[in-house]
This record gives structure tokens, C-alpha cells and sequence, in this order.
């Protein structure tokens, strides 16, 4: 039995390691997962947090605002083209997430902007964050933070096929 114990603490390090690459939190009717943002240089002042929202009630919901220590201020943000140029805008009434629907903020998209940083954030690093929502309330989550260029979280489509 002593030889039993070192692998048990090894599979247990290992699924705590898996668990935390795919965070899910549940509030109200919306359930939040993969919370994400990338390693910013020094001297930084913004960056952007992503996730995916599914609301599975039957009534919309609303994101309306978010909160940090490590940033000034956060703001929902929406990313478009307009006339070739993109364009980014603050969605003062927040983002709709309807009744059996999944928003998913990503980069150039939709995105949770956090603005004033009060330091770089670092690849491997779990930044925590308040998102306010109109029915579900506050939300704690951590966005793990990826490499700089990163285009989705670590955990997501290794493929490297565009769908």
C-alpha cells in the first residue's frame, strides 16, 4: 500500500491541473467557462478578458459591468468593422445574452476591456475579476492569462483546422 499512495497524489495533481484549464462557473441561469486573457508587455495599460456565456433560462440576462484589482476600471466592449475600418465601442446598456443562447467574447469580438492596469499580466498567471450581471448579480471568476498572441484559451481547439 505504500507504493500506492505517490500515484494517487500524482493522478490528484493531475486533475486539479485539468480542472483548473476548464473553470466553470454557474450564477442563476448563465454559465460562465473558459475565462481568458493574454500576457500584456510592461508598461501595459489595457487589456482584454474573454470568455463564453451561455444563458440556459428562458429569459435574457444582461453582463453590464466588471470589477478588478488589477485594473482601474472595466468596461464591456464590442469590436466591428465599419467601412473597412475596425472600431471599438463600449456597450453602455451592457450585452444581451438571450434565453438559450451562448455569447462567446473573444478576440476581435465582443470582449471584457480592463483599462488602467496596475501591472503586467504575466502567461500562467490567474487574474480575479467581478463581472455584474442584470438577473445572475456578481460573478467571481480568474482569467487565466496565455501568451501574448493568443488566440483562444489553453484547453481549446488544438486542431490548428479553422472551422
Amino acid at each position: 500500500m505504500k507504493n500506492i499512495a505517490p500515484t494517487l497524489a500524482c493522478l490528484a495533481a493531475l486533475m486539479l491541473g485539468t480542472s483548473a484549464h476548464a473553470q466553470e462557473v454557474k450564477a442563476g441561469d448563465l454559465v460562465i467557462t473558459q475565462p481568458w486573457s493574454r500576457a500584456t508587455p510592461s508598461g501595459a495599460k489595457v487589456a482584454g478578458g474573454y470568455l463564453t456565456i451561455e444563458n440556459k433560462g428562458t429569459s435574457p440576462d444582461r453582463l453590464l459591468s466588471g470589477a478588478g484589482d488589477i485594473a482601474g476600471k472595466v468596461e464591456i466592449h464590442e469590436m466591428a468593422m465599419n467601412n473597412g475600418v475596425m472600431t471599438m465601442r463600449p456597450l453602455d446598456k451592457g450585452l444581451v445574452i438571450e434565453p438559450g443562447k451562448t455569447v462567446k467574447l473573444a478576440p476581435g469580438g465582443y470582449h471584457v476591456m480592463l483599462m488602467d492596469l496596475k501591472g503586467p499580466l504575466k502567461e500562467g498567471d490567474k487574474v480575479p475579476m467581478t463581472l455584474q450581471f442584470e438577473k445572475a448579480g456578481k460573478v467571481t471568476l480568474s482569467l487565466d492569462v496565455q501568451g501574448v498572441g493568443a488566440q483562444a484559451p489553453a484547453g481549446g481547439d488544438h486542431s490548428g483546422m479553422k472551422k
